[in-house]
């Protein structure tokens, strides 16, 4: 009997164990995501399961180009997944369909198109002390901190960076942030 015990107790404490070993990776690690939409393309693409990097924030600022989970403030786990486009304290602006930091002409090599809709970023807009613009890659198809919705992303909103991509597995791989 007290063998039985002992075994039963030992299961118990290795399925608590996995238990919390589970909770504090998906805390504080990683955490799986799946792309909804076209806003991203064609770097990712509406159906891609993601593991989202939640640790690299706590040692390092964002950068500049990061693709970024952040959840939506107006539904219950709803994410949206972004490129940074500005940093804390720049000055962004969207003029004739491209964007402008600081006055100077953004080089990227990811957007599909011209950006036919400029949104808040007509004016310029000048990001607080933790603040970040960002936009999706699919500009034309894309709610991002154009948007009243959206917005600026606060640091504190950050959930973390898409790191590697698990499904479909022709294209899985660590994401390319350029």
């Amino acid at each position: 009997m007290r063998g039985i015990i002992r075994e039963l107790f030992g299961w118990i404490i290795f399925i608590v164990l996995v238990v919390a070993a589970s909770y504090v990776v998906v805390t504080f690690v990683g955490q799986r995501t799946q792309v909804s939409g076209e806003s991203m393309e064609t770097t990712l693409a509406d159906g891609d399961h993601l593991i989202v990097d939640k640790i690299s924030y706590r040692f390092r600022d964002p950068k500049r180009y990061d693709i970024v989970v952040f959840p939506y403030r107006y539904a219950e786990n709803t994410y949206y997944i972004k490129r940074i486009i500005g940093l804390p304290g720049e000055t962004v602006q969207i003029t004739d369909g491209y964007v402008y930091i600081n006055g100077t002409l953004l080089d990227e090599h990811y957007g599909n198109a011209v950006m036919d809709n400029p949104g808040l970023a007509a004016e310029p807009v000048t990001l607080g002390p933790d603040e970040y613009f960002v936009l999706g890659d699919n500009r034309n198809n894309s709610q991002d901190s154009r948007s009243v919705n959206v917005g600026v992303i606060h640091r504190d909103e950050l959930l973390g960076r898409a790191w590697i991509r698990i499904w479909p597995l022709d294209r899985f791989g660590v994401i390319k942030h350029e």
